[in-house]
């Protein structure tokens, strides 16, 4: 449970609440299962708080405002952020885990080495976030726009990413183990280097996307759109291909040993 003074000063004014951490730095302030939705915290001092299974986007009130916050390490697990706006927060090393971030604006935010897993983002807005090294394993990312986000080194095994938006994404070295990419959108997206043995692609757009070197085992990628994708020494050993689009592909150095081809043929 919360701290009565803690949630008692965040609740009063946000200029106390400020210069209250400048004078207890040492004190990681303790929120949890508090009911802060209705909010303003713009630009508010909340690293390393417990915000464990905190409400910040109760129904009744509309969703906290977070906008340019500083949450760095704080635990946010299974807190409820449906709508929040976190515009260019900080949650660099923050623990979102099983957290509801269901139609969140979560804009320019800074998700470094955040613990995002089994984490809801469905439909929520996540373009030009920087989410390098971030744990994103069995997330829902359905329908959300990660647009110009950087996944790099990023895990994001067993991830729902189906019709996501990710136009110019980077996604180089980053995980994508079984990962459900059905009807993704993913022109131009950068997956140098990945993993995606055993991915499910089924109809994604995947127009001038760069898989160079990429780990390709029994991938599922009937019916896409692969025109002009770099396939340059990549993996697709086993790699269900029906149906694909491959004009233009650069498949240079690629292997191909076992995978079934746009016509039903199996390569040899």
């Amino acid at each position: 449970m919360a701290n009565i003074e803690h949630l008692n000063l965040i609740k009063a004014n946000k200029l106390k609440w400020i210069e209250w951490r400048k004078d207890n730095p040492q004190i990681e302030p303790d929120l949890s299962d508090a009911l802060l939705s209705g909010l303003n915290l713009l630009d508010a001092d909340l690293q390393s708080v417990n915000l464990n299974k905190a409400d910040l986007s109760n129904s009744l009130l509309p969703a906290v405002n977070l906008s340019n916050a500083n949450l760095s390490s704080a635990n946010l697990h299974s807190a409820l952020l449906v709508k929040a706006n976190l515009n260019q927060a900080n949650l660099s090393l923050a623990n979102l885990s099983a957290a509801n971030l269901k139609e969140a604006d979560l804009i320019d935010a800074n998700l470094i080495g955040a613990n995002l897993s089994k984490a809801n983002f469905k439909s929520a807005d996540l373009s030009n976030t920087n989410l390098i090294g971030a744990d994103l394993s069995e997330a829902n990312l359905k329908a959300v726009d990660l647009s110009g986000a950087k996944l790099i080194r990023a895990n994001l095994r067993y991830a729902n990413l189906r019709t996501a938006n990710l136009i110019n994404s980077d996604f180089s070295k980053a995980s994508l183990y079984e990962a459900e990419l059905i009807d993704a959108y993913l022109y131009k997206a950068n997956f140098q280097e990945a993993n995606l043995n055993q991915a499910h692609l089924i109809g994604a757009y995947l127009f001038r996307a760069n898989m160079s070197f990429c780990e390709l085992n029994n991938v599922d990628l009937r019916w896409t759109n692969l025109s002009k994708v770099n396939f340059t020494g990549a993996n697709l050993r086993g790699a269900n291909l029906r149906g694909a689009n491959l004009e233009k592909a650069i498949l240079i150095g690629a292997n191909l040993e076992g995978a079934i081809m746009p016509d039903g043929s199996v390569h040899q």
